[in-house]
Formats: structure tokens, C-alpha cells, sequence
């Protein structure tokens, strides 16, 4: 009886000052209990005060309760950034959390930052133990996050050092020319290492048309400079198109037209059109497809390489838990040309791991991989022999990312990736091999 009049009281009228001037001993489970009840009784300032004076215990759970509270308290009074800021603090170690990372959601939310909440929301709707009133809040704030998706922008940049841009064997290739085994030799363009510093800037914007219907524009800028200027790289891309949204997902029909120079030179630009639809099939599983037509004029090549793009790419994701996820992508192409030697039919698929690990790292994982079969014939060398037959391509990639959201730098995070491309072909003057590392600042969701 004594015990729960001190409660009372305490909750009323005693800040933990008063508490430790009536030298009460509390456990730090009864002092987060306390200023819990306080919170939920609209009492924030008095809860705010025992949680910042409480002293850090070694208690992990009592810990995580304290800086949740905490940001409850920032949440409900408005101070919706700081709230995200110790949601992010809290996930940063301990990214299973299901419940801070909702939260965070929610949070994003009230701040019309649809893409982080979208991104967090997917997450924590993978966590376990769920209970079936969360679960359809989930799914209901989901709907109201792909309604209002009307704007994102994007924005990357870093160094990127490449062991072989311009995708080349190197050595000598000879042929034999005659009878007496007389030979014609003449030396391939050895690897080229160069160090790039590449920017990427891009945005969309929906109007809203109905609670369905919208029109979405997107574009995009993607620059490579090297230190060797002959393999600097720009590529410039637009769409704009109906897009219509329901419950479980979207489609969007769009125009595209893209726009590339290759060494500060004009090398080709395209114009047709995609669709893309998504869909969510459960809480876990998700999928969606892109069907895109291209027209392709090139500059330079463009009696032998002018011709079309028809391309499909389908892609599934999975979550296991809240903090990892696998991703199955394909990709189906047929490129046609003026010269059947560059028409080419290409289909691949790639398997994407990622994690969110404690400590605020985040991993990605993915190996590539893609068969080429070109339409004509064309003469190339093999052991010192010419041969006429079409080329036949096989490409191989192998890339991890890593990066730690605790290192927040005005709402980026430095991200390294790591890749390894090796190609093999027919021909020989065609397979190369090559690393590249990239060091660039991501936005944080």
C-alpha cells in the first residue's frame, strides 16, 4: 500500500530530485516505469527531467526503454526532429527493433518525407511478433505513403578509381598469313587506370490528378570525370507519363528520352518509352516489372550501331526479419542494329543481399551475371587463326557495399563499394578483366 501511495504522489508532484532528497531508492526499471506512466499521463516535462538525470545503466533493455521514452516525449510535443534523430540513435544499434523503427516511420510521416518513411515502414513490416492491429496500420500507412509520393530528389557524388576503363586485354594478337607460317601482328590497347570522381543528381515530381491518378516527371544527371579525360562520361535522362496508384501498388506508362557524350563527345541519344508497375503481394514479399522500347541514333557509329532497345526486367524482394532482405532481378534484351555484327540478344539476373547490421553498418551484396549472343558474323583472331562467327559474350560481377549511418554528414552517408567485373568471350581481343572501387556520399533513410 505504501509502495503504490509513493507512486502516486510521485507521479503527481516529484521530479527524481525530490526522489533522491527523500532518499526513496528506486531501481532503474522503477524509475523508467515512472516516468513512463508519466508520459502517457501528458506529464512530459516532469518524465523529460528523471530520464535525462538517470543515470546510464549497463542494462541494455532499460537503456533502449529510456531513449525511446525520450522520443516519445520529443514526438508528442511536436519536436519531430529530434524524436528522429534519437529514433535514429536507437536503431543505429540495436536495427531489429520493429517498434523504433515504426516509429520512425511515423515520424517521417509527419514530416512529408515520403521515401524514408516508405523505406522504413517496408522494413519494420518484416519484423516478428507483430500484432494483427499494427500489422494493418502498417499496411493502411503504406497505402498513404504511395499516395503521396509526389517529390524525391536524389543526390550522390565520390571517387572512383577503375583498373580498366576502357575495358581492354592488353598484349599482342598475330595471325598466320600464309603457307610458311609467316605472321601479322599488331599490338591491343593495354588497360587503362584511371581515378574518377562521379556525380549524380536526379528528382521526380507527381501531380496529383485524383486519389489514383497522377503524373509523374522524373530526370537525371550522371557524370564520371577522370583524371584521363578521354574516358570522361555524361548521361542525361527524362521521363514524364501517367502514373495510377492503389492499395497494394502502381503502374506508371512514361516517355523517356536519354541523351550520352563519351569523352566530352556526342556519342548517341534515344528516345521511346516504359512501363513500370509494382505490386506488394504480402507484408514480406514484393515484385514488380519494367517493359521499356528504346530508339538509338548514334553520332558517330550510326551506319552500323542505329537500330532498337527491347527490354524487360523483372525484379522480386524478400525480407526475411526487419533488418535483412534479399533481391532477385532479371533482365531480358534484344538490341537491334544497321550491322547484324552489333545486333545482339542478352539476358541476365542478379541475386542482392543486404543487411542492416548493429553498430549502424549497412552491407550490400550482389553477384551479376549475363550471356550476350550477337546476330552476325565477324572476323576475329583465335590462336593465331581468322575466323568468321558471331560473338558470344559472358559477363561476370561481383560488388559489395558497406556503409555506416552513424556517420551522418548533413543527411548523407559515405558509402564504399568494391567490384570485381571479369567478361569472357569467343573472341579474344573481347574478355577483360577489371576492379573499382567507389567512395560516395548517399542519402540516409
Amino acid at each position: 500500500m505504501l509502495k503504490k501511495l509513493l507512486l502516486f504522489f510521485s507521479i503527481l508532484f516529484m521530479p527524481i530530485v525530490a526522489l533522491a532528497e527523500k532518499n526513496i531508492i528506486m531501481s532503474p526499471i522503477d524509475v523508467v516505469k515512472l516516468a513512463g506512466d508519466l508520459v502517457y499521463a501528458g506529464k512530459y516535462d516532469s518524465a523529460q527531467d528523471i530520464l535525462v538525470k538517470m543515470p546510464q545503466t549497463n542494462n541494455g533493455p532499460v537503456e533502449i526503454e529510456r531513449w525511446y521514452l525520450l522520443a516519445q516525449i520529443e514526438q508528442r510535443k511536436g519536436n519531430i526532429d529530434e524524436a528522429i534523430k534519437i529514433y535514429r540513435k536507437i536503431l543505429d544499434d540495436q536495427p531489429d527493433l520493429t517498434k523504433i523503427r515504426y516509429e520512425l516511420a511515423l515520424c517521417y510521416m509527419e514530416k512529408k518525407q515520403w521515401y524514408r518513411a516508405d523505406y522504413n515502414l517496408r522494413l519494420a513490416m518484416a519484423g516478428k511478433d507483430i500484432p494483427d492491429n499494427i500489422k494493418q496500420a502498417m499496411m493502411y500507412y503504406r497505402y498513404v505513403v504511395r499516395q503521396n509520393k509526389n517529390w524525391n530528389v536524389w543526390f550522390n557524388f565520390g571517387a572512383a578509381p577503375d583498373t580498366n576503363v576502357n575495358q581492354a586485354v592488353g598484349g599482342r594478337e598475330c595471325i598466320i598469313v600464309d603457307s610458311h607460317g609467316t605472321q601479322w601482328c599488331r599490338d591491343l590497347p593495354e588497360p587503362e587506370s584511371v581515378v574518377g570522381k562521379n556525380f549524380l543528381l536526379g528528382g521526380n515530381y507527381e501531380f496529383k490528378l485524383s486519389d489514383n491518378w497522377r503524373w509523374k516527371n522524373d530526370a537525371m544527371i550522371y557524370m564520371n570525370i577522370y583524371d584521363k579525360h578521354d574516358y570522361d562520361d555524361l548521361f542525361l535522362s527524362a521521363s514524364s507519363g501517367p502514373r495510377y496508384v492503389w492499395d497494394r501498388g502502381d503502374v506508371w506508362l512514361s516517355g523517356v528520352i536519354n541523351r550520352r557524350w563519351y569523352g566530352w563527345e556526342r556519342y548517341n541519344w534515344s528516345y521511346g518509352g516504359k512501363l513500370n508497375a509494382n505490386y506488394d503481394f504480402t507484408r514480406k514479399f514484393s515484385g514488380g516489372l519494367t517493359l521499356r522500347t528504346m530508339k538509338n541514333i548514334f553520332d558517330e557509329y550510326g551506319d552500323y550501331m542505329d537500330g532498337y532497345t527491347y527490354s524487360a526486367t523483372p525484379y522480386v524482394s524478400y525480407s526475411l526479419n526487419s533488418t535483412k532482405y534479399f533481391v532477385l532481378r532479371g533482365n531480358v534484351d534484344k538490341e537491334t542494329a544497321k550491322a547484324d555484327a552489333y545486333a545482339n540478344n542478352r539476358y541476365g539476373f542478379s541475386v542482392g543481399f543486404g543487411s542492416v547490421l548493429p553498430y549502424g553498418f549497412n552491407i550490400y551484396l550482389e553477384p551479376n551475371f549475363s550471356w550476350t549472343r550477337y546476330q552476325g558474323d565477324r572476323v576475329y583472331v583465335k590462336h593465331h587463326i581468322a575466323k568468321v562467327g558471331k560473338e558470344k559474350d559472358f559477363f561476370q560481377r561481383y560488388s559489395i557495399s558497406l556503409s555506416n549511418s552513424k556517420f551522418d554528414i548533413w543527411g548523407f552517408v559515405p558509402t564504399i563499394t568494391v567490384s570485381y567485373t571479369n567478361k569472357d568471350s569467343n573472341i579474344p581481343s573481347r574478355e577483360y578483366e577489371k576492379w573499382t572501387a567507389e567512395i560516395t556520399m548517399q542519402q540516409r533513410f
